[in-house]
């Protein structure tokens, strides 16, 4: 009775071993997973722009995916990814922040709530704050006013950390519709009088919303702004945890169960006579 008792317990044991390698769950494929996030960029100034970015997080790499349109063609877009890596809380603005009511939110104005630059999104070369208006390096809208990016950065453990209190802004507005920066349009950049207002001011923000590991949209743009939308991650590691105190109470009822098996009611002995 003792051996067929414990033979069902070792069949029943590699249950949970099983259940880990369909779910992908094992130890070192959770540290090779990484996390991804996704921001819906909603439009500011009227801009008419929207978008999606995925960050996808593996150790210290960070990828950056984004998809945005109604950007000004032919024209580049400065892009960052602003907010605090030491607790602090900021969030995408609104027109409300136009404190001198001139009708544009520029970017001092909305520096107040979404924060300093973290990391300039470039196309090539450093990805330092100081390369914010580093336009010469920013990815520039096609003739449909579309802009498709994606770079791969090594970031340092305070943005790993505080990933998700970072947002994504994109810049550059068309003020008098004419399909470029100008100065005729909102006048001088208040960053930099050699550039137009339009240049630097914000078109899009978007905060950091949980997404599950391989939910990258294909296809088209989702639409929609980012406030309608839900963190709705659920780290692998909760979803480890539970396969683990399934396994512990699956463990603990196969023991209990191996014990009235093979101690009978008023007997101190197996029945195969050991103690």
């Amino acid at each position: 009775m003792v051996k067929r008792a414990g033979s069902r317990l070792a069949v029943i044991s590699v249950v949970p071993a099983a259940v880990f390698l369909t779910l992908g769950l094992s130890g070192p494929a959770l540290a090779d997973e990484g996390k991804a996030y996704q921001i819906d960029l909603a439009q500011l100034n009227d801009s008419g722009s929207r978008g999606t970015v995925m960050l996808s997080l593996k150790g210290k790499l960070l990828t950056v995916r984004i998809e945005s349109e109604g950007m000004v063609p032919g024209q580049p877009s400065a892009q960052h990814l602003h907010g605090s890596t030491k607790g602090h809380d900021f969030h995408c603005p609104d027109a409300s922040d136009d404190t001198n009511g001139d009708g544009i939110l520029n970017n001092t104005e909305a520096t107040v709530d979404y924060g300093d630059i973290n990391i300039s999104l470039t196309t090539s070369g450093d990805t330092k704050a100081t390369s914010g208006l580093a336009v010469d390096r920013m990815p520039v809208a096609d003739k449909q006013g579309k802009v498709s990016y994606q770079r791969t950065i090594t970031v340092g453990q305070d943005v790993v950390d505080h990933i998700k209190d970072l947002h994504v802004v994109q810049h550059g507005i068309d003020r008098n519709d004419n399909d470029k920066y100008d100065f005729d349009g909102a006048g001088k950049s208040e960053l930099d009088p050699k550039l137009p207002q339009e240049a630097t001011a914000p078109t899009n923000c978007g905060e950091v919303k949980g997404a599950a590991v391989g939910s990258i949209p294909v296809g088209a743009i989702e639409t929609g702004g980012g406030d309608s939308a839900t963190d709705a991650a659920v780290p692998l590691a909760t979803t480890a945890a539970a396969a683990v105190l399934a396994y512990v109470a699956m463990a603990g009822a196969m023991t209990l169960a191996r014990k009235r098996a093979t101690v009978a009611p008023g007997r101190t002995k197996t029945e195969d006579g050991a103690a």
